[in-house]
């Protein structure tokens, strides 16, 4: 899922790769308005989505939710990754490693979050997750040689700290599965920190095709071992979490080409008040001050390592 994705600063990690196909076409014009109206209705699409596999987490296993995810995910965007991307040498690769690296972060992300919403609140996994840009900076300087200034670091160790508060170790409250969105947010990480390293060497649509089909043999591998035979309305929700996912980062690639990123990106945590919202509405879940805190912290340090970004590309 370029470089640097538009819709990086989403936490949900559904498939992230949609939004790179979808960028193919269509030219920039500016219309902040309409960008910033399809960024909050795009993050309303991923916590619908994560609502939805929250619900099935309840009869199905987290693989099986997976394995659904991805392939109407694969159905979906691989005729049309196929239809823009130049045929079958879509699927060529220079760096068929890396693309397969970059394929087991993304999976890796999307089940973790699955995981994370079985035993956790919608808005307190959705907090925690989005620590991915912290962990994107610290992967950066091992893995790309980036260098990271005090004030970076400082925004790390800020997020960090959110993250403690939301998830509370040690206190009454805590949950051990609060560790499975930090390790969602870790394979994002991972995920983005390849997709950078193979920047200008690949075509879009090639890791979009690579992304989606490592998720998805990986998932039909172990399906067998971990699945359970769905009643026709849980088809329909896995089937209405690939959709909703797909139309989500669609969306999202769609608003970027109506304003820059330094405007959008602080809208997409407007994420956490649809989780919240949804997480109340259906799963009947009301988060505590701590979690507001925690997370107004987090999103104050991911704003920041943003606009870090933003002037280090300038330079």
């Amino acid at each position: 899922m370029p470089d640097h994705r538009p819709s990086e600063p989403a936490p949900t990690p559904p498939v992230e790769a949609a939004a790179e196909a979808a960028s193919i076409p269509a030219p920039r014009r500016d219309d902040p308005v309409r960008g910033i109206l399809m960024v909050v209705l795009a993050v309303a699409f991923f916590s619908c989505s994560d609502a939805m596999a929250k619900y099935l987490n309840q009869t199905l296993p987290s693989i099986e939710i997976g394995w659904m995810r991805y392939a109407v995910f694969t159905v979906i965007v691989l005729p049309l990754a196929m239809a823009f991307g130049g045929g079958p040498r879509v699927i060529r690769t220079q760096r068929p490693v890396l693309q397969i690296l970059r394929g087991l972060g993304m999976l890796g992300s999307a089940l973790f979050f699955i995981f994370a919403v079985r035993s956790l609140p919608m808005a307190e996994a959705a907090a925690i997750s989005y620590i991915s840009p912290t962990f994107v900076t610290a992967l950066s300087i091992p893995l790309l040689g980036e260098r990271v200034g005090i004030r970076r670091w400082i925004a790390v160790l800020v997020g960090l700290m959110g993250v403690l508060i939301v998830a509370r170790p040690g206190g009454a409250a805590f949950q051990p599965a609060a560790i499975f969105p930090v390790l969602s947010a870790m394979s994002w990480a991972c995920g983005i920190v390849i997709t950078r390293k193979m920047s200008g060497h690949e075509d879009t649509a090639t890791t979009l095709v690579w992304t989606s089909l490592t998720g998805f043999v990986v998932l039909s591998v172990l399906l067998p071992f971990d699945m359970r035979m769905p009643t026709g309305f849980e088809m329909l929700l896995g089937l209405g979490i690939g959709v909703v996912s797909t139309i989500g980062q669609y969306m999202m690639v769609v608003a970027y080409r109506f304003g820059s990123a330094s405007l959008l990106a602080p809208f997409s945590y407007v994420q956490l008040i649809w989780s919240a919202s949804l997480g109340y509405l259906v799963f009947s879940a009301i988060p505590d001050a701590w979690t507001f805190v925690g997370t107004a912290i987090i999103a104050a340090s991911g704003l920041y390592t943003a606009h870090r970004e933003r002037m280090r590309r300038r330079a």
